[in-house]
């Protein structure tokens, strides 16, 4: 064992060899990690499925399966299903042309796609509102002319949960195609391959696993949005109702237990989607070799 050698009155020098850690040890790190997940993921999760077991079972089922509930879920996940599948096809787009194609304006329309992350939900629920409502700029067209009505509709549920998920996909893909090897796609073209036939075997596989990524970001922000819904749907009961407004309307009424209740089946589908869509991106890169 080699000694270590300090001058008097200064401070010990680590022996030779030794590693030297800015940040500090695995254990040290691991138990932060652990504490902080446990204490803000884990015990608040953990709080929602204690109350609830104050419930009898059949309270419980009674309470998320009732008529009025059960469309909250449809209108819910269905129309979060709807905004982050669009989101897949427009946000990669809008990646696409970010990061391939130079033009006037460009880092003005790279930061509007952020906008939705800065603008609070409400102040994009009411402008929402006011543009696809019948006397607004969007509105009076879409309903006076094509006869399609948005606002206060699951349609517009649909609008409200595409807005907010946008900046999810574009951020995910956007990264992905600018370390993408353009040689593979110079490569396909000289051997023959045309513009569909490049995308498809050549750029496509490699953002995939960045689209599926984005895909369950959306999905999971739109499952409990609030704010930019609840202006635009209309909440009228079995038609434009959302289930985290009918949760805080069972928080309201001080039916705790109920609330909960419902959250827990929110939580429990949309873990089971998100697991579903990760073991999907994960065959995907393993297919991909990356």
């Amino acid at each position: 064992m080699s000694a270590v050698l300090t001058a008097p009155g200064a401070a010990p020098v680590a022996a030779r060899g030794a590693p030297f850690r800015v940040m500090p040890g695995f254990r040290l790190s691991l138990g932060f990690t652990i504490f902080y997940l446990a204490l803000i993921v884990l015990i608040p999760l953990s709080a929602i499925f204690l109350k609830t077991f104050t419930m009898t079972w059949e309270g419980f089922i009674a309470a998320v399966t009732s008529d009025r509930v059960m469309a909250s879920y449809r209108l819910t996940f269905g129309a979060s299903l709807i905004g982050a599948f669009i989101n897949v096809i427009f946000g990669g787009i809008v990646a696409w042309v970010l990061v391939r194609h130079e033009f006037p304006g460009k880092r003005f329309v790279d930061a509007l796609v952020d906008l939705p992350f800065a603008l609070p939900t409400a102040v994009a629920g009411i402008t929402l509102t006011a543009l696809y409502s019948a006397n607004g700029w969007f509105g009076q067209f879409i309903e006076g002319v094509l006869g399609i009505k948005v606002a206060f509709t699951p349609l517009g549920v649909v609008v409200a949960l595409t807005f907010i998920g946008l900046p999810f996909v574009v951020r995910t893909v956007q990264p992905v195609l600018e370390d993408a090897e353009r040689e593979l796609e110079e490569a396909a073209a000289s051997l023959g391959a045309n513009a569909f036939q490049t995308f498809t075997r050549v750029v496509f596989p490699t953002i995939l696993p960045s689209l599926m990524t984005g895909f369950a970001l959306a999905f999971a922000r739109a499952t409990g949005e609030f704010g930019s819904v609840i202006f635009i749907a209309g909440n009228m009961p079995m038609v434009s109702e959302i289930t985290p407004l009918f949760i805080i309307t069972k928080l309201e009424q001080y039916d705790y237990a109920g609330a909960t209740a419902i959250a827990v089946v929110m939580l429990v589908v949309s873990f089971l989607m998100l697991l579903g869509i990760n073991l999907l991106q994960a065959w995907a890169r393993g297919k991909s070799g990356k």
